[in-house]
């Protein structure tokens, strides 16, 4: 039986992040015979407030990927706009491919097939970095974000401390 197309990019993916790591995250499998299912480490970027954190996250595909986007969820507690108090990452590129029925992003910055794994968590330490408040998951973080800012980095700090332990 012949591997799935979503499948055989996967794996090469997957071969090319083993054989060229990206500064910031690792991914792997969660189990060695599912290729749809990664668990990726994000370490905080030097000078923005996640800094020292260790997150883990898992990216789950469809089989019909790169068509449709994978799912990304923390499993790590985070404390950011873009991220729901559940771990969903709520990011452009993550989204449906096509209009977006609030016209609020434009296509080119929703999911197309030539995004990859890396590219998503580039997109998604990134988004550590600058969140996107006009477009919150979190509604309480993004608050926080613009009006009580060192409020939010006690919370973050909480989340940075926690995800050393873990």
């Amino acid at each position: 039986m012949t591997e799935p197309r979503s499948a055989l990019l996967l794996r090469k993916q997957l071969a090319e992040l083993n054989k060229s790591p990206v500064d910031g995250f690792s991914a792997g499998l969660i189990q060695d015979n599912d290729l749809y299912r990664w668990e990726v480490i994000i370490i905080g970027s030097a000078d923005t407030f996640y800094e020292g954190g260790v997150f883990k996250a898992h990216l789950t595909f469809p089989k019909d990927y790169p068509l449709r986007p994978p799912k990304m969820k923390f499993i790590t507690d985070i404390w950011h706009p873009n991220i729901d108090k559940n771990g969903d990452v709520c990011i452009s590129i993550l989204h449906e491919p096509g209009e977006d029925k609030y016209g609020y992003e434009k296509p080119e910055e929703r999911w197309l097939p030539i995004h990859t794994v890396e590219t998503i968590m580039i997109s998604v330490i990134s988004m550590l970095a600058d969140p996107n408040t006009e477009s919150p998951a979190n509604v309480d973080a993004a608050k926080e974000w613009k009006e009580d800012r060192d409020e939010f980095k006690r919370k973050v700090a909480r989340c940075v401390r926690k995800s050393q332990d873990d």
